[in-house]
């Protein structure tokens, strides 16, 4: 690891008023939450359909017992527990430094670890509705069940995550880009900003210190004023409280 770029990083975060954190499936990895897109993530697994296919909604509307299967398999992992990037958000938060966390997750853990500000862009696994009536139902009402989850009144359940082909949610959308562009230090973790509209989001933010920390090299890394490759959390597990 940099010493050298962990204390330029530890050095901003403490200077900073509002700090905003974007982070992917990468800040979930190390609570054993598998990604998508890296060597051995679920985009690279073989399934008898692609999983890009089965994550969209018209996949889950014709096929509702097929995606569920995959959804329970693959999407559902409820023993996880916040890792140390986590439970360093939401220290910053309690602190006053950080006024947001915007997430293209969708496992719940950053409010797990005591996060409140949280934009879930691509919603959660911990809240589903009745698709007939609206009535909702939680993470461990679906975990009750098996097969395709019916409602009281015989509706299909939907968890509430934004599949393929739906759009995210407007307030979500709106709240996250005010906080980004109100943010003196922007720290994306986790992702490989190839996600869109997420990952269009960046070019919102209008200071000077951008921080990018990825195993990977992204698209964004041009705008980036510091660029780390250690794994996320033991980056932020470093850094000042």
């Amino acid at each position: 690891m940099d010493n050298e770029k962990i204390s330029l990083l530890s050095q901003w975060v403490r200077e900073a008023r509002r700090i905003v954190f974007f982070g992917g499936a990468g800040v979930s990895t190390e609570s054993g939450i598998p990604d998508f897109r890296s060597v051995d993530g679920l985009y690279h697994q073989r399934f008898d359909d692609p999983p890009e296919e089965i994550l969209s909604h018209h996949y889950f509307l014709r096929k509702p017992e097929a995606f569920y299967r995959f959804y329970r398999e693959k999407m559902l992992c409820p023993d996880a527990q916040p890792n140390a990037a986590h439970l360093k958000l939401a220290q910053w938060e309690k602190a006053g430094r950080l006024s947001a966390v915007v997430t293209q997750n969708i496992d719940g853990l950053h409010q797990k670890a005591g996060s409140r500000h949280v934009c879930e862009l691509h919603g959660s696994v911990l809240r589903n509705h009745c698709m007939k009536c609206g009535k909702a139902y939680s993470l461990d009402d679906i975990l009750k069940t098996s097969g395709v989850p019916r409602c009281t009144c015989g509706g299909i359940i939907k968890p509430d995550v934004v599949l393929y082909e739906e759009g995210l949610d407007e307030d979500t959308i709106q709240d996250a880009v005010r906080e980004i562009a109100r943010a003196d230090l922007l720290i994306v973790g986790g992702t490989s900003l190839t996600v869109y509209p997420a990952a269009g989001f960046l070019s919102y933010y209008r200071g000077s210190r951008l921080v990018l920390i990825n195993r990977d090299p992204t698209p964004r890394d041009d705008m980036a004023q510091l660029i780390i490759r250690d794994p996320i959390g033991q980056v932020l597990s470093q850094l000042p409280d």
